[in-house]
């Protein structure tokens, strides 16, 4: 009897110890509640799809992590990792020395270059001069806040959005002169019937690392290194196996680990 009940005891504790294991290895991982094409979206039904969904998908399948997508408020996704409410951020967040204070990130998984858009009706460019006097639009908290606010005094006013749908939308309303994001989604925008009818590119903005940073990373908490080493490990492994270009061309004719093209 004994035995036996040793026996139950010993497979109890495996099962529980087995069931804390599972538990760890889950991971919640932070997308931005909004639609961000052709990078994060939730489709019809309310899945999250896109480049970047697809992206860390492979990733934790590669290192055998159980992940979970969680939407959270843009303004709020860093302050629900460092309180533990996410693991990590997969939203298309840029690696700067600013968020550097507060939270680490993976290697770089993309790059791509900011753009500003504007109606097709008015000619001009994306330097300080060309946008002086005008009222140019970008999502809040974001690098492109703060590339604005920095670059451009000049202009009438740097309106901040909650979304960028909201900022894209104002600009085809007319309510905006122009609107300063990433160039992948601003084209995205631009494929759509409202982006066609009203607005074109007018340039991409002038580099400036220390504000848009060196690409875009997965932002993890700075003593969660495991974390941080898996994530370094499975981009890795998905660039060298092919998985990350197979991916890639389903959504883009360039190589976004990189940079876009510089035009239309």
């Amino acid at each position: 009897m004994k035995t036996v009940l040793k026996t139950f005891a010993a497979t109890l504790l495996f099962g529980v110890a087995a069931m804390g294991v599972a538990k760890a290895d889950q991971v919640k991982i932070g997308v931005a509640a909004e639609p961000y094409p052709p990078f994060t979206s939730p489709d019809s039904s309310g899945k999250w799809v896109g480049w970047e969904i697809d992206f860390v998908d492979a990733v934790c399948a590669e290192e055998k992590m159980d992940c979970v997508i969680t939407p959270v408020a843009w303004d709020g996704i860093i302050p629900a990792l460092t309180t533990k409410k996410i693991d990590a951020i997969v939203s298309s967040m840029s690696i700067t020395d600013e968020r550097k204070k507060t939270i680490d990130f993976s290697d770089k998984y993309y790059n791509t270059p900011t753009a500003i858009i504007g109606p097709k009706d008015k000619k001009f460019g994306p330097t300080p001069d060309d946008l002086k006097g005008k009222v140019i639009g970008v999502q809040v908290s974001t690098i492109h806040a703060v590339y604005a606010k920095k670059h451009f005094t000049g202009a009438q006013e740097i309106k901040e959005y909650q979304t960028q749908d909201e900022a894209n939308n104002d600009l085809a309303a007319g309510r905006l002169d122009a609107v300063q994001a990433d160039s992948v989604a601003l084209s995205d925008f631009l494929k759509t019937d409202q982006g066609k009818a009203c607005c074109d590119l007018k340039g991409m903005v002038a580099p400036d690392e220390e504000v848009l940073g060196s690409g875009v990373g997965a932002g993890v908490r700075k003593e969660d290194t495991a974390l941080k080493e898996k994530f370094n490990a499975g981009i890795k492994a998905i660039r060298a196996n092919g998985k990350y270009d197979e991916i890639s061309k389903k959504y883009f004719d360039f190589d976004i680990y990189g940079a876009a093209p510089q035009s239309n």
